[in-house]
C-alpha cells in the first residue's frame, strides 16, 4: 500500500516552493531590469565650494597634481577624473567619479583645528593622516588630511569607495611631498 500525502500536508509542502519560485522570479526580473542597483556615479563637471588654500598655488601642490593618476581605483573598478567647475578658479582641487559621491583631492589647505597632541593619526603606506568623518550616526564620507608633509591635503571619499584611493593616494603623496614633523600646535 503506497503512502500518499493528505491534502493539507501536500498544501503545507507546496506552498514554501511556490513562494520560493516566486520570489526568486522576482529577483531575476529585477536583475534584468537593474532595480536596486546602485545608479552610476556622475562624470560631469563637478561644482566644489571654494574653501581658504593658502598653499594651493605653491610648488608643492603643483608637483603633487602633476604626478597624481588619471584614474584611482575604486571597489568597482577604476575612478575615472572628473572635471572641476570654475577649475581656474580653485586650484588645488582634483575629483574622481564615485557613487554615491565624488572621491575629491584639495590640497595647500591650512593646518586643521582638529590636529591636537591627543589626535590619533592613521599611517598608510608611509603618509600620516588625520581622519575626520561627516558628523552623521552613520557617515557617508570621510575625509583624510595628510599631516606630515610641507603642505596639507585633504582626500575626501564616500565610506563605499574603500581604501583603495587612500592608499593610491599616498603611494602618490609619499613619492612627491617629503614627509616633515607634524605640527599639533
Amino acid at each position: 500500500m503506497g503512502s500518499r500525502l493528505s491534502p493539507p500536508v501536500a498544501i503545507a509542502i507546496a506552498l514554501p516552493l511556490l513562494l520560493a519560485v516566486a520570489v526568486a522570479a522576482i529577483a531575476i526580473t529585477a536583475r534584468v531590469r537593474g532595480v536596486g542597483e546602485p545608479a552610476p556615479p556622475e562624470t560631469g563637471p563637478l561644482a566644489v565650494a571654494p574653501i581658504d588654500s593658502p598653499a594651493a598655488t605653491g610648488p608643492e601642490c603643483a608637483a603633487l597634481l602633476a604626478a597624481l593618476p588619471a584614474e584611482l581605483d575604486g571597489p568597482d573598478g577604476p575612478m575615472p577624473p572628473r572635471p572641476i567647475d570654475r577649475a581656474e578658479s580653485l586650484p588645488g582641487v582634483r575629483a574622481w567619479a564615485a557613487a554615491p559621491r565624488p572621491v575629491v583631492l584639495r590640497c595647500g589647505l591650512p593646518r586643521p583645528a582638529e590636529l591636537n597632541p591627543a589626535s590619533a593619526l592613521l599611517e598608510v603606506n608611509g603618509v600620516r593622516w588625520l581622519q575626520l568623518d561627516d558628523g552623521l550616526p552613520e557617515p557617508v564620507q570621510v575625509s583624510y588630511i595628510a599631516v606630515d608633509r610641507p603642505v596639507y591635503l585633504a582626500l575626501t571619499v564616500p565610506v563605499d569607495a574603500g581604501s583603495a584611493p587612500l592608499q593610491q593616494l599616498s603611494d602618490v603623496v609619499r613619492e612627491t611631498l617629503p614627509a616633515t614633523a607634524v605640527a599639533v600646535r
